[in-house]
């Protein structure tokens, strides 16, 4: 049991480890635009990656992180040293990556030093190829993503400076898309209401219980941007440029729900992974304990309110210049998918997401905006964090195992 512990509170520390790494990711933009002081931004940061707690509740990340390995080679006291190595591999690559200021993704380091650890012991069959493959791809996917969308924002928002008729057009078909696609979220099956008989109306039946509060979340946003951008054209300069620094407080607020979310997770499919390998009768892997989660998002919004300052220079200056037009843009795109992934169930990097949407709103002003020699650095470092992490894992288990077996 004692070893089970150890593994549990090693997985907090990653988790905090992970929030101070990953700061920059949900602060970086609204520090560089000065909207929040540094200070004020991490403990805005940390309150919402918290919140990230009471809003996703499926947990379908956290079991794909538990299934990278397959079952049968997590289970016993060497399935316990499995979790273990990878644990070290990820914390020792999150704090060299720290240390020298270079936003590589803990979920990544996370993935590839368990799949590491798990080859290391049972070759390559004991990995679950689906998992990996999903997430090395959005490696690649998940920034042109974040791209794409912080383009179309950025846009969008351009659009709505032109004084005519087409840019209120376009916030009114905003707001009935989001109108037809929250009536589409909110419909549930009758049977999921079945004896929940103490809320007085069908409405508040389905807004207590729906899983949907991620989405509930997205299309508040879009229609607080849309009622903006239709009497944007009417501001002047320093106006509006006043009101996306209000804005910018919302979109932050949204992609540190999405951080907090979409990387506590894996520290949960790590926790569970060793609860079952533990004690697989008492413990299931598609059952995830109630403390988890709970303990999970504390370490890391606790590990976000420390900071990660070296980052934060990176993220928010060396890319590409931000405003708090294009910050808010960054930062709405970088939440839209981070929640569209959660609900996929695959795990993507925050750093990615980010990263590629703010080079998306930098490339909406030219392509040579975006420092694309910083950008490819950044691409060096995180294709080589999976296999660096597997084969740094895969040494630890070897060491581990000679002296704990």
């Amino acid at each position: 049991m004692s070893f089970v512990l150890s593994i549990i509170v090693l997985a907090l520390i990653f988790d905090f480890i992970n929030g101070f790494h990953d700061a920059a990711n949900s602060i970086a933009t609204i520090v560089s635009t000065k909207v929040l002081t540094p200070f004020q931004a991490v403990i805005w940061a940390a309150v919402f990656n918290f919140a990230a707690f009471f809003i996703f509740k499926d947990h379908g990340v956290a079991n794909t992180v538990a299934k990278t390995v397959k079952p049968e080679y997590v289970t016993g006291h060497t399935g316990l040293i499995v979790v273990l190595a990878g644990l070290i591999a990820a914390i020792i690559w999150n704090l060299l990556t720290w240390w020298f200021g270079i936003p590589s993704s803990s979920s990544h380091t996370l993935i590839g030093g368990f799949a590491g650890a798990g080859v290391a012991f049972g070759g390559w069959g004991a990995i679950n190829s689906d998992p990996i493959i999903k997430t090395a791809s959005f490696i690649v996917v998940a920034p042109l993503v974040g791209m794409f969308i912080a383009f179309i924002i950025s846009l969008w928002f351009l659009l709505s400076f032109r004084k005519d008729y087409l840019p209120r057009l376009v916030s009114i078909l905003v707001i009935l898309f989001v109108v037809w696609f929250l009536y589409d979220q909110l419909i549930l099956d009758p049977k999921e209401l079945e004896g929940k008989t103490h809320y007085k109306t069908y409405f508040w039946q389905v807004f207590f219980y729906t899983k949907n509060f991620k989405w509930i979340l997205l299309c508040f946003i879009l229609v607080v941007f849309a009622v903006f951008t239709f009497w944007l054209n009417t501001l002047n300069a320093h106006k509006s440029n006043l009101w996306f620094k209000r804005l910018q407080l919302i979109s932050s607020a949204a992609f540190s729900i999405g951080h907090g979310g979409n990387d506590a997770q894996k520290v949960m499919g790590i926790i569970m992974a060793a609860l079952v390998a533990s004690d697989p009768a008492r413990y299931n892997i598609n059952h995830m304990e109630w403390w988890v989660p709970l303990a999970c998002y504390s370490a890391i919004a606790m590990g976000t309110m420390s900071g990660g300052w070296k980052i934060v220079k990176t993220m928010g200056t060396r890319i590409t210049k931000v405003t708090p037009f294009e910050g808010v843009a960054a930062e709405t795109a970088g939440a839209i998918t981070l929640f569209v992934t959660e609900a996929l169930k695959i795990p993507v990097s925050t750093t990615h997401t980010i990263t590629g949407a703010i080079m998306g709103v930098g490339a909406t002003k030219r392509l040579s905006a975006v420092r694309w020699g910083v950008t490819l650095n950044l691409l060096w470092a995180w294709i080589l964090t999976i296999p660096i992490s597997a084969v740094l894992a895969a040494g630890i288990f070897y060491i581990l195992h000679f002296f704990l077996t």
